[in-house]
């Protein structure tokens, strides 16, 4: 039933569609060679921050190449696997964004059709199946295929892969089209440490016709391309830069969908098959300008078949993120989808010149050519359109800001100078600005960047932002197994660990939590990446245990701290740092105070007030999570948590910002939880139950089976009944996490933060027990410091000076009630009382000004009457006030030029003055106050019309004569 058929018309009308290859891969790996078919992962990484998107098919189980896995999880158990992962090379190490579009087959997403073997089959049935399915099943002509394999490497004492040679010999692969290959094109890297091995790459010669295409084979020729990978990892590359052989063999295949139906469909570009067409269409149907015609460089004329390319292949890149949980932003992945967006925009307005939001009207043509093999797109297309629309309107708003500031530059710049390096830089990371539209407006107005500061500028960012690397390798050489070190435990039959003792807590008689004490062996100590039997005093190293009672980092909890001590030394405490999780053993990293030995039995103590400030504040986090459901809506998705002993945070998916209201209603959904002081129900059940709970949440991460449910309130029996919604009316979660046994023992949750990460996305911050009430006492108090301000403001003060300080109370009082542990929905409200009495106690302060300011122009037009000069000095508080006189002078006798000084007790000598328009262009304002400000030792600046200026008190008496001086001077 995988078996299918080509129509002898191939490219013709019976070719297949790009859904029937995609299907036919799988199904023939799945149903012929037994192999498990799993779903696409997301393509925002889990648990791997080296990586901005997923951008391999074998991301995913990186865990196992590395020997980390943990050996109760799902992924140990996989043997063979195949699935066609989503995958975007956009940022980082694997970047086509900018050659996207110039050419017909870069693509920002694309489809990786994977299978592998975990240490199961490798070269020989690797190489049959990936021929059999080509040849056989794809009916590819034998002839047109060409194979490469491992030439082999002196430098690194590797042969020649002599054996991946001969089975394709024997596979009646001629001798002429079995070709050998250096390091750098057929010896593949996960990075620059880690699994490794020789590569064989199959290639298709579009011509054919009998012709021997060898030495177009890696020549980069668009006759001759790769379209299958074969990896044979069978090394790890240590840190020296060595090769070591790994203790497992495995088979990592993939291949571009894009390529791979380019070929079926017998077109020479993945923008002709009917992966795009149909996308192609909506773009000309939604701009209605010349049609996609496939051309590329000096012959695409205005960049419009470019175009088309950019916004197809972008919007694909567009849903698939989003749906995913990527959304445009200012970091990481989120700030490459937002470049990937605006560059999608600007070719949309600028070179196609379609209307504002042709590009969201793409979203259901997408939906339609990829929603099969990802059902979740369909789920999510309103939403992707709403945030693409979004993002949209954002973007033409900055273009023009950016238009505008380059225009102000250039006018600013000294003939023949570059463009200021800087100013790019502000346009390319604060206002998205693309760079290369940067260098067209430029080129346009015949000027350069300065390239090599822009570059400088750019490199420093990097530096900034990568940190340094140093200190963490330093950690990790101590706490996180190599795969090589993980194979020798193995090996030696060292039993993971036990951590079952982390659970063994109670309450005691008067509510008091009782954590077991635990005993264990010292089975290996681990130090700069070996294992070790002993080490010595003051070297750190981890520390692996036949049991422990200490909880290792995972799930979002902090790790337990606390110290061991050994038995024969008990007088010596040997403090544990940090606990990780690593292929089923867990490190303790500890700094040996005396020497610690393999075999020594040690005495473990947990930091228990540390331990159950994390347990509270996780069984925290489940009822948050709830909460926000109930508000919010059964759509809200966790988008990621972390749990420490100080506070919790959680990130969630929401269509618009949280509310005060709805804040209030979370926080009272939490508070009703704990005050029913509800048993947690906790229990290990197989992973395929779990997947049976109703409204079960987060179902899409790896977990070990059996797996740890925890549920409040309901017993776990009830909720694994057949058709049972216990699950939807309370807090079930799949959780490794420690937690309290009753929600009672939370005692208080306050929200103390909230904010959108990106648009979509918020994060809460919040405390609990008693940090949480000193948080709602703290709250309290402000309050009534804000009502107190509220009720003065309201007596409304005659007295400049009183409501200045006012004025500055209200602001002293903000910054308080921004930056204090408080509640989130008070803190709002807060903010929001005295953001209009700010604005009130300024409306006031202008209102007093403006009338002592007209009493003294009264006084000085009584004594200056119908002067065509007032020069005078006059007491005032504020440079503000002074310049009110001034332009009250000047509004009451239109004719008249006014400069008035005004000293201070400080010594300083505030200047002001007005020039009326009838006396322009000779006479200027911002000339008369810099004669006059520099008689004082002072400075001065403004326009024509209004200038104004300070200087020191000594030199009034020549200020006064200078301005008088000056004046009659240009009359």
């Amino acid at each position: 039933p995988w078996r299918w058929r080509f129509s002898p018309r191939r490219g013709g009308a019976g070719c297949p569609p790009a859904r029937q290859i995609r299907d036919t891969f799988l199904r023939f790996f799945q149903e012929r060679y037994g192999h498990r078919r799993l779903p696409s992962a997301p393509v925002r990484p889990r648990g791997d921050p080296h990586l901005l998107f997923v951008n391999a098919g074998m991301n995913q189980f990186k865990p196992i190449f590395l020997g980390t896995v943990h050996p109760r999880s799902e992924l140990a158990q996989y043997r063979r696997v195949v699935n066609t992962q989503k995958c975007v090379r956009a940022g980082g190490k694997h970047n086509d964004l900018e050659d996207v579009g110039r050419d017909t087959y870069h693509h920002t997403f694309f489809e990786m059709l994977g299978s592998w073997s975990f240490g199961d089959y490798f070269k020989e049935e690797a190489c049959s199946m990936a021929w059999e399915l080509l040849t056989e099943v794809y009916e590819i002509p034998r002839d047109h295929l060409y194979v490469t394999y491992f030439g082999g490497d002196p430098s690194l004492g590797l042969c020649a892969d002599e054996e991946c040679r001969d089975i394709w010999l024997r596979l009646g692969v001629p001798a002429s089209h079995v070709l050998p290959f250096p390091l750098k094109d057929n010896f593949w890297e996960m990075g620059e440490t880690g699994p490794c091995g020789p590569c064989s790459e199959i290639h298709y010669d579009h011509v054919g016709g009998g012709r021997n295409a060898a030495m177009l084979v890696n020549q980069g020729s668009p006759d001759v391309v790769e379209i299958w990978n074969l990896v044979f990892m069978q090394y790890s590359r240590e840190q020296e830069g060595n090769l070591l052989p790994l203790p497992q063999h495995h088979v990592d295949t993939g291949m571009g969908l894009e390529r791979l139906v380019t070929v079926l469909q017998n077109k020479r570009s993945s923008y002709d098959t009917d992966l795009f067409t149909p996308i192609l269409d909506a773009i000309h149907k939604g701009c209605r300008g010349p049609r996609y015609q496939g051309l590329v460089g000096d012959a695409d004329v205005g960049r419009v078949n470019m175009a088309y390319r950019v916004v197809a292949d972008h919007v694909r890149t567009l849903c698939v993120c989003i749906t995913d949980g990527i959304y445009p932003g200012f970091s990481g992945a989120e700030l490459v989808l937002r470049r990937i967006l605006r560059r999608a925009v600007r070719f949309c307005s600028e070179v196609l010149h379609a209307p504002c939001g042709l590009l969201a009207s793409l979203v259901p043509t997408v939906v339609e050519v990829l929603g099969d093999a990802y059902p979740e797109l369909t789920k999510n297309a309103d939403q992707i359109m709403d945030i693409i629309n979004e993002n949209e309107v954002a973007f033409l708003s900055s273009l023009e800001r950016g238009r505008r500031i380059i225009e102000r530059t250039v006018q600013k710049m000294e003939p023949s100078t570059n463009f200021p390096a800087e100013v790019a830089w502000s346009l390319y990371g604060n206002l998205g600005f693309p760079l290369d539209l940067i260098d067209l407006m430029l080129e346009e107005k015949g000027i350069r960047l300065d390239s090599a500061a822009f570059n400088k500028l750019a490199l420093e960012d990097t530096k900034k932002k990568a940190g340094s690397p140093q200190a963490g390798q330093q950690k990790d050489t101590n706490v996180h197994l190599d795969v090589h070190s993980l194979a020798q435990l193995q090996s030696n039959n060292v039993p993971a660990t036990d951590d079952s003792p982390k659970y063994a807590y109670t309450l005691g008689q008067h509510g008091q939590y009782e954590f077991s004490p635990c005993q264990a062996t010292v089975l290996m100590l681990y130090r700069d990446q070996s294992l070790q039997k002993e080490v010595g005093a003051g070297q750190r190293c981890g520390v692996i245990l036949d049991r422990t009672n200490f909880y290792a980092e995972q799930g979002g909890q902090a790790s337990d701290q606390g110290y061991m001590i050994c038995l024969e030394q008990q007088d010596v405490l040997f403090p544990v740092e940090s606990v990780h999780l690593c292929g089923g053993y867990v490190i303790h990293e500890v700094t040996a105070v005396e020497t610690l030995r393999a075999g020594h039995q040690v005495q473990l103590f947990v930091d228990e007030a540390q331990r159950l400030a994390c347990m509270r504040n996780h069984t925290a986090t489940h009822m948050l999570n709830f909460a926000l459901r109930c508000v919010l809506g059964d759509n809200t998705e966790q988008r990621g948590s972390h749990v420490t002993a100080e506070r919790l945070r959680f990130d969630f998916d929401t269509k618009s910002p949280v509310t005060v209201e709805q804040l209030q209603q979370v926080e009272q959904v939490v508070q009703d939880v704990v005050k029913r002081n509800e048993v947690v129900h906790i229990a290990e059940i197989p992973l395929r139950l779990a997947r049976g709970v109703q409204g079960l949440r987060a179902m899409d991460e790896g977990y070990p089976d059996p797996v740890r449910i925890v549920s409040l309130g309901v017993p776990v029996e009830s909720v694994l009944t057949c058709d049972s919604e216990a699950a939807m009316q309370t807090s079930v979660e799949l959780c490794c996490g420690t937690h309290l046994l009753q929600t009672g023992d939370v005692e208080d949750v306050t929200i103390i933060g909230e904010r959108q990460l990106v648009k979509g996305i918020s994060r809460v911050i919040a405390v609990t027990g008693q940090q949480a009430k000193q948080a709602r006492e703290v709250g309290k108090c402000l309050a009534v410091e804000v009502d107190s301000l509220s009720l003065r403001m309201q007596q409304r003060s005659t007295s400049i000076p009183q409501m200045q300080n006012l004025s500055k109370e209200i602001g002293q009082l903000t910054k308080v009630v921004a930056s204090t542990e408080m509640p989130q929905w008070q803190r709002k409200e807060l903010q929001t009382v005295l953001k209009a009495l700010q604005r009130t106690a300024n409306t006031a302060i202008k209102k007093l000004e403006l009338q002592q300011a007209e009493e003294k122009a009264k006084v000085l037009l009584g004594k200056h009457c119908n002067q065509p000069i007032i020069i005078d000095t006059i007491p005032a508080d504020s440079l503000s006030i002074l310049m009110k006189v001034v332009n009250q002078l000047c509004d009451k006798s239109p004719g008249t030029s006014v400069l008035l000084l005004s000293p201070q007790a400080s010594g300083e000598v505030l200047c002001a003055c007005q020039v009326s328009k009838n006396c322009l262009p000779v006479f200027s304002a911002c000339d008369w106050a810099v004669a006059v400000c520099t008689q004082m030792e002072g400075k001065a600046g403004g326009s024509p019309v209004v200038a104004k200026g300070s200087g020191n008190a000594k030199g009034m008496q020549r200020a006064l004569t200078a301005a008088l001086m000056f004046a009659q001077s240009k009359l």
